[in-house]
């Protein structure tokens, strides 16, 4: 699965949406969806649940919220 920079890049350039219009729609700031954006749920400014349900909504993405959380480490019985 996409990360969340990915995923959030996809959208925004498939639906003409800058950092500002889905900040307008969410209420999170621009910084922070621009970060997110360019550095994923991994860079140094990690989305919070709440945020990441803020984006999935405004932008129809019921996947967001796996693509922002690191897979799980694979274990052995």
């Amino acid at each position: 699965m996409d990360d969340l920079s990915q995923l959030l890049q996809k959208t925004m350039r498939r639906r003409h949406l800058t950092p500002q219009a889905i900040a307008d729609k969410t209420g999170i700031r621009t910084p922070r969806i621009r970060a997110f954006a360019e550095d994923g749920a991994e860079g140094p400014i990690r989305p919070t649940d709440e945020e990441l349900v803020e984006l999935a909504g405004a932008l129809a993405l019921p996947a967001i919220k796996e693509a922002a959380r690191p897979p799980a480490a694979a274990t052995s019985p």
